[in-house]
């Protein structure tokens, strides 16, 4: 194998998965442990995608189908938290390798690794690396990626979606590598060792028409003729009887080539496409005009499979005749083309005509339908005063002479439908192949094309290129640097190329010399030009740009200040002081241009670079807009964050009831999208949650202290739902930077509050005795009552997790009689609450209970479910401790269905773990095993401490049946 591909060989140390067979992850080696089902169907649908973005929809989806439970994300949620502790519980040694991470990447998760430890990539790395190779060295490439298959794909996991989606086609690479394999040993004369193993296989896949055909062609080289023919006449059978179909024509024309024992046979060489006659027995012209193939062309696995397609689709007379590439400037759609031209190019005996439309040049005018089929004509071998004047006489000739003949017709660069449609062949024979920048829908509607939108390249491929195109073996010296490279570029094909023509210019210059350049965004753009070259990604995203309407032009250059990887038409109508209605279809023009992407229905996105440009062109105050870009990106921030304030003030109160001095429900600046009850509340809070993250973040490093910790608050009430712990401890670490910055009171006792209550409920009492302690401070200096009061409920909770049992007592007491001074009902309920506690504790269950209910009262009158159903589980609780078996069943009972209600999977869990103890009580020990066990798969799924609860509940269950 060359230097270059070295990379396709498994990992000798540090992490490797295995999906090829059962799922299985070895660190140096060892097998790691994976845990349940569930968890083992995540990591299988990120290890699919590698350094790609997973969507949380895809994963529930695929995790539960059309109905998944409510708490479907939370335990997503609980599954990504625990495959991030196994990652980063072993340590990778291998070398400067980084160790896989998993991210929160907008709409969902992306797994970052060396691809290369993954078998199914090393296995598709082998496989095209062999393509093209000589058939010794292919046939060993081959034979080594077939060793990687270790039995049927995910054998040992049940999701039939995952084995819908993937499974089989990594099934059929399998065979396609093994016929590769064959064809390779056929080729090189073996064919008397490969007759056992083909009629094996034929007899496995009857239906596998290329077997059979390999099995007849090793039969006939081995003298066995008649086995050869009744090979033929079985398959043939069996197809009429089961499909009513016919061998194909490949198939066909090896038999006829039997029966007449055509010597092209014995060496394996079906023979070369001649000249095709044309009228009066003269050879006519067979045009070659595909541009050179792209020199280090990587990936692009799956669109090369759909166009192969579409052609094996048009084969049968079934497909379509025209493919449409696009996708925004520099992501490869030319490069793709002339590839995939260039491998098929043996299947168009007819000829190979290629025409640049030069729809976005930035020198010359777009070529003229008219233009283009001058040229054509002239290469079909149409004398130049032979072709019509006319452009409807041209392409009527054009029609006519391609009416019989399979040619395939490369349109690169298109600039809209018009420019392509004359060219289109009238025949089912041909095949055309479309670039553009634009989506060209108008074909699809009008001409029946297939559009196959490109995207980036994954971080695998991306380092590949690198080394392909710059300096070969550069990628593995220095491994880390490299990835990074390729994520600032952000997989755009054409910025790789630059970045590694410029390694290359510079021998000497490290990888990681380029990426600390690049790393700061001001100079990112720059970075990617090479001097007196046409070659720069700001050029190439400079053409698109001129060419769009002032309006679209000056939404794109504000979309440049959003903080988030995706937005909606509402959030972009606030950045851009417009209304929905408008923003959306602004930005629907944008996506046709290819700088906006819409990965999901109404949720818009755009590449990491294309948003740097957009930033400069603001930056730079774009003639088009009114004042400096300054002035301009700091108004458009704050309309945005002032409609996230808006929006998720009005969403929170769905959740819980809102207790603090922040209220925006009489806004009537910024539209807010429908959210009329829970649920929807929720949604939205799901999908916005990355741009909240990102938002908050972006207001404190601009200084817009202000805005920054009222949104940090505005979340509690769906933290308190969703418990992202991780999140919610550093936007309110954030939040407390700019409380502290503005020195605002209220601020800063909220989020220490907020610190308290993550840390509390995340099992690390004593760090949020310390939060609870400053928050308490704070509140104490500002002489409100009722902070002092809260702050005193905080610190009694803490103490009490801590065995503080008399502290947290007196504490709780001065804050119920605070409240009931101040008549604040829903506060006294939280006072209720944890005193209660601190009397089931001390063994006075009767006031507890007491206690308990008085707070359910007032929590049923707040309408706050989620904290109901945690007193409604505390009543439950101290129910079983006194025995009154009835009355904890009917607890815990109404405390799970206010959870499924509210959507909080913990309060469900606990929910769970009361109803085990009450089964328990009654000595259903099966009844209770299977709730303890739900409690703790959502416990686990979403990092509480309180699995171990469930835990020794089921190991004091194991124990207790062993000894019966």
């Amino acid at each position: 194998m060359s230097p270059q591909d070295s990379s396709t060989g498994a990992p000798g140390t540090g992490f490797e998965f295995r999906v090829l067979g059962p799922l299985e992850v070895l660190h140096g080696g060892v097998l790691q442990p994976l845990g349940n089902p569930g968890m083992r169907s995540v990591l299988a649908c990120l290890l699919f995608e590698p350094n790609q973005v997973v969507s949380m929809e895809r994963i529930i989806t695929t995790l539960w189908g059309e109905a998944p439970p409510a708490t479907a994300r939370t335990i997503v949620h609980g599954y990504i938290s625990k495959l991030r502790k196994m990652l980063a519980a072993v340590p990778d040694t291998a070398g400067d390798e980084e160790a896989p991470t998993i991210l929160t990447r907008a709409p969902g998760y992306v797994l970052t690794v060396d691809s290369d430890r993954i078998d199914a990539h090393r296995a598709r790395a082998l496989i095209n690396h062999a393509y093209g190779l000589d058939p010794a060295e292919r046939s060993r490439v081959l034979s080594e990626a077939l060793t990687l298959w270790r039995g049927p794909v995910l054998s040992d996991i049940s999701s039939s979606r995952l084995h819908r989606m993937v499974a089989a086609n990594l099934d059929e690479l399998r065979l396609l590598a093994l016929e590769e394999r064959i064809a390779a040993g056929l080729e090189l004369g073996h064919h008397q060792y490969l007759v056992a193993e083909l009629s094996g296989l034929v007899d496995e896949y009857p239906l596998r028409e290329r077997l059979t055909g390999q099995l007849m062609l090793a039969n006939y080289r081995s003298g066995q003729r008649a086995d050869a023919q009744a090979r033929y006449h079985a398959l043939r059978e069996r197809l009429s009887d089961e499909l009513g179909i016919d061998p194909g024509p490949e198939l066909r024309s090896l038999y006829e080539q039997l029966l007449r024992d055509d010597e092209t046979l014995l060496g394996g060489d079906r023979g070369s496409a001649a000249t095709v006659p044309a009228d009066g027995g003269s050879a006519r012209p067979v045009p070659a005009e595909l541009p050179p193939a792209v020199a280090g062309f990587v990936g692009r696995d799956r669109e090369l499979a759909a166009l192969d397609r579409i052609l094996a689709d048009r084969e049968q007379g079934m497909g379509n005749l025209l493919a449409v590439l696009t996708g925004p400037a520099g992501v490869g759609k030319s490069a793709l083309a002339v590839t995939w031209a260039h491998r098929v190019a043996h299947t168009f005996t007819d000829g190979r005509l290629h025409a640049s439309l030069r729809g976005f040049d930035s020198e010359r005018a777009p070529l003229s339908p008219g233009e283009a089929l001058i040229g054509f004509l002239k290469a079909l071998g149409v004398a130049a005063d032979a072709i019509p004047v006319d452009l409807d006489g041209r392409a009527a000739l054009y029609r006519s002479l391609l009416a019989d003949r399979r040619v395939l017709v490369l349109l690169d660069d298109a600039r809209d439908s018009d420019q392509v449609r004359p060219l289109l062949p009238g025949s089912p024979g041909s095949l055309v192949v479309v670039t553009s920048r634009r989506r060209l829908d108008e074909l699809v509607v009008r001409s029946g094309a297939r559009m196959l939108p490109l995207e980036t390249l994954p971080t695998p491929a991306a380092v590949e290129l690198l080394d392909r195109a710059g300096v070969p073996g550069r990628s593995a010296s220095e491994p880390v640097a490299a990835r990074r490279l390729a994520d600032l570029c952000g997989g755009l094909p054409l910025a790789l190329r630059i970045a590694a023509a410029r390694l290359a210019a510079n021998p000497g210059r490290g990888v990681a010399d380029l990426v600390d350049e690049l790393t700061d965004e001001r100079n990112r753009l720059h970075g990617l030009d090479i001097d007196g070259s046409d070659a720069s990604v700001r050029r190439a995203f400079d053409i698109s740009y001129r060419n769009l309407h002032p309006a679209h032009a000056t939404m794109f250059r504000l979309l440049g200040t959003v903080p988030g990887h995706t937005f909606t038409a509402h959030t972009v109508a606030a950045l851009c002081g417009t209304d929905p209605p408008t923003a959306r279809r602004r930005l629907r023009a944008l996506v046709l241009a290819h700088l906006v992407t819409e990965p999901d229905s109404d949720r818009f996105g755009m590449h990491d670079l294309l948003r740097l440009y957009a930033r400069d062109l603001l930056a730079a105050g774009a003639e088009e807009t009114a004042g400096s870009g300054a002035d301009c990106a700091r108004a458009a921030l704050r309309r945005l964050l002032h409609h996230y304030l808006v929006v998720a003030d009005h969403a929170r109160r769905f959740l819980r009831p809102a207790r603090d001095e922040l209220d925006f429900s009489g806004d009537d600046t910024t539209v807010r999208p429908a959210i009329t009850g829970r649920a929807e509340a929720l949604e939205w809070f799901d999908a916005e949650w990355p741009n909240l993250v990102a938002a908050i973040g972006t207001a404190n490093a601009e200084e817009l202290h202000e805005y920054a910790w009222p949104l940090v608050r505005l979340q509690f009430n769906y933290l308190m739902v969703r418990c992202p712990w991780e999140d919610w401890i550093a936007i309110y670490n954030t939040g407390l930077d700019s409380a502290r910055k503005l020195d605002d009171p209220a601020g800063k006792v909220l989020m220490s509050a907020g610190l308290g209550v993550v840390h509390s409920r995340s099992g690390s009492p004593a760090v949020a005795l310390e939060y609870y302690a400053e928050s308490y401070a704070d509140a104490v200096n500002t002489g409100e009552s009722s902070w002092l009061a809260m702050a005193q409920v905080n610190l009694g909770s803490a103490l009490f997790r801590l065995g503080r049992y008399d502290e947290a007592q007196r504490h709780c007491e001065e804050a119920l009689n605070a409240y009931r001074m101040l008549g604040d009902r829903y506060r006294e309920a939280g006072a209720l609450n944890n005193l209660a506690q601190v009397e089931q504790v001390s063994g006075d269950r009767e006031a507890a209970l007491v206690h308990l209910r008085a707070a359910e009262a007032m929590y049923r009158e707040a309408d706050d479910l989620e904290t109901l159903a945690m007193v409604l589980n505390n009543c439950g609780e101290v129910s079983v401790e006194m025995g009154h078996v009835t009355e904890a069943e009917r607890y815990h009972q109404e405390a799970l269905d206010v959870a499924q209600r509210c959507g909080s999977a913990m309060r469900q869990a606990a929910a769970y773990l009361g109803l085990g103890d009450a089964a328990d009580l009654r000595r259903n020990r099966p009844v209770a095993r299977t709730r303890w066990e739900t409690a703790l798969s959502i416990f686990e799924a979403g990092g509480s401490p309180r699995a171990g609860e469930a835990r020794n509940r089921l190991h004091g269950w194991s124990r207790a049946h062993r000894n019966l």
